[in-house]
């Protein structure tokens, strides 16, 4: 298994989406997230008449050999929310366990650096190991997994020394559970089910807005499935002639599974909510990570060259992802230019 390809694959799923040219928190595009992968709480789910999932399902054919066992890896991004708030009057010194009076505002410049408020993320994980698809077609195995709430203060100081700002980072607390179960088609032959559900809580939720349940949603959701001692995943796009009906039986809700790794390997597959071909892979050309896969490297790069001293200064203080696009692309050497307006690609 090639671990390094897999992981970079699934990081560009996890961050598609995550800002948008412009790279701007105050650009329209960026005021309303539309990352692929979110399950939303129920309670939201049923108020939006279903438009809005709060379950992902993945099915696969799993072949094995005697020993053979599955691991799970689900992961997803938990959204926060950063507001910058502008004292009323400047304070010496934060109080323990006390919020100071500020009015939030969309930026604020202290000390010649841009504060904004914006949307963060952090990274989730959660794992299921060693599953046995034969203990698994006698019952169903579930992981209950949830993140807590958490606030954090962080104080914006003037030359003086004087507490000018805040910036206040919010996380909602969310809880669900993955279920994976397995139906047996053959003597070595399984289907395997893994679900995610979102099972957070949600009150009124009629009157909450999408980002507001968003803040309590997983973003980005995908699962990544990796075979050992001996078992093999067959390919719902091309699988063999004798299973292609039993592949066409398999039932994915809000995601697409794809055998990801090395052209040939069959012990991984990645269950990603965009749609994807088998063994993906991050183009060579590509100088890193622009989450906005509607656009084109260089058409992106050659953008981001074009803006403004002030729209560079916004971008650079949206969060430290935007800034690494910046630098990156303010320090592009020309060859490496070059290679982001094509290449010629013949097979051997």
């Amino acid at each position: 298994m090639n671990l390094d390809r897999v992981e970079k694959i699934a990081n560009a799923v996890l961050y598609e989406g995550y800002i948008l040219y412009p790279y701007r928190a105050s650009a329209v595009k960026n005021q309303q997230r539309w990352n692929f992968g979110a399950l939303c709480p129920p309670d939201y789910s049923r108020a939006q008449g279903g438009t809005e999932a709060c379950v992902m399902q993945t099915q696969c054919l799993f072949s094995v050999d005697a020993g053979a066992a599955l691991d799970v890896k689900v992961r997803f991004l938990h959204l926060l929310t950063r507001e910058v708030g502008q004292l009323a009057t400047p304070l010496d010194e934060l109080q323990e366990g006390a919020e100071p009076d500020f009015q939030t505002v969309a930026a604020l410049e202290v000390c010649g650096q841009l504060y904004q408020t914006w949307q963060e993320a952090v990274e989730r994980e959660v794992n299921l190991s060693g599953l046995n698809p034969q203990q698994l077609v006698a019952g169903a195995q579930r992981q209950s997994f949830s993140f807590p709430a958490n606030k954090e203060l962080e104080p914006l100081l003037e030359e003086g020394g004087q507490i000018v700002g805040v910036i206040v980072r919010r996380q909602q607390a969310i809880e669900g559970v993955i279920e994976a179960a397995a139906e047996r088609l053959g003597e070595e032959l399984f289907k395997v089910t893994i679900r995610i559900l979102n099972l957070t809580p949600l009150e009124d939720a009629k009157s909450k807005s999408r980002d507001e349940a968003l803040m309590r949603s997983f973003v980005s959701t995908h699962t990544i499935l990796c075979a050992r001692g001996g078992g093999e995943f067959v390919s719902l796009l091309e699988p063999p002639e004798e299973l292609r009906e039993l592949a066409a039986s398999c039932s994915n809700v809000g995601t697409w599974p794809v055998m990801v790794g090395d052209e040939g390997e069959r012990d991984c597959l990645l269950s990603s909510p965009i749609i994807l071909y088998d063994y993906p892979q991050i183009a060579p050309e590509s100088a890193g990570d622009l989450f906005d896969g509607t656009e084109i490297d260089e058409i992106l790069t050659l953008r981001i060259m074009t803006l403004t001293d002030e729209e560079k200064r916004e971008m650079r203080g949206v969060d430290e992802r935007a800034r690494q696009i910046l630098e990156r692309t303010e320090t592009i050497p020309l060859e490496q230019m070059m290679k982001l307006h094509g290449a010629m690609k013949g097979k051997a």
